[in-house]
């Protein structure tokens, strides 16, 4: 038997869009059908990703997004759905981290992280979430207005990490606000979830793997490995999914049992 998640018709908003784990989400949505909003500061690298999406037949829009300052959110959010009409998924994937003993962080680098990874997280769902459930309580009997929101959390929000505690800190809030967000939002159609990935390779942290640093933290993983991106497509989209109705509040690991 085959399954397919079919996303047509659908509008999804990606933060932290212009590389990484973020880039590969919106090509995986993008890829099953979904209008795309690519969202980040950074719009040069976003305007190379919509050509991107583009010659391959998606559709795909960029705003500038700062999720640390509440007014760009507001804007970000009004200004993507006069563009793609309704937002029916977030893919809440913004995130920053410093590597430091707890001993050494300051008041700056704390609220760095927990400004984006936390305080942003929170309101960009909850301003996509205010204009899904006034969809919700004017639409007529029978239409869709359910949403997807995935908050991307990690599996270090489950498991304390040497070096990077704020960032283990910042990701434990994101799961217990997406318990909240689940509990408050269910009724009106929203299916509010985490995705915790591990340990992946990406642009970003590609070098780090060929350190020996790197090499040490990698033997410590169950299977002596990392992921690649496409290892969370399946979580993603089952997440994402129409049919995922009956999965609201569910903190998904994906870490190849490193959190075990």
């Amino acid at each position: 038997m085959s399954y397919n998640i079919d996303l047509s018709g659908r509008v999804a908003f990606v933060t932290g869009a212009s590389s990484g784990l973020g880039a590969h989400f919106a090509r995986t949505l993008s890829q099953s059908g979904a209008a795309v909003v690519l969202a980040a500061r950074r719009t040069d690298r976003l305007k190379s990703l919509r050509a991107e999406i583009e010659s391959e037949g998606g559709d795909a829009h960029v705003v500038e997004l700062d999720v640390t300052d509440p007014d760009s959110i507001k804007s970000a959010v009004a200004h993507a759905e006069t563009e793609m009409g309704t937002i029916d998924i977030l893919v809440n994937n913004s995130g920053v981290s410093t590597t430091q003993k707890l001993v050494d962080v300051s008041p700056d680098d704390f609220d760095y992280v927990m400004g984006t990874n936390t305080r942003g997280a929170f309101f960009v769902a909850q301003e996509v979430a205010k204009r899904m459930i006034a969809r919700s309580r004017g639409a007529a009997p029978g239409t869709f207005t359910g949403g997807r929101i995935v908050n991307v959390a990690s599996m270090a929000g489950m498991k304390v990490l040497s070096q990077i505690g704020v960032y283990c800190m910042s990701k434990a809030a994101v799961i217990h606000m997406t318990r909240a967000m689940a509990l408050e939002w269910g009724k009106f159609g929203i299916n509010v979830n985490a995705l915790c990935p591990g340990y992946i390779d990406t642009e970003i942290n590609h070098h780090h793997w060929q350190t020996e640093a790197g090499q040490k933290l990698m033997n410590m993983t169950p299977r002596k490995r990392v992921g690649k991106p496409a290892d969370l497509d399946a979580a993603l989209m089952m997440l994402c999914a129409n049919e995922s109705h009956f999965i609201n509040g569910a903190i998904l690991s994906a870490d190849d049992g490193f959190g075990v």
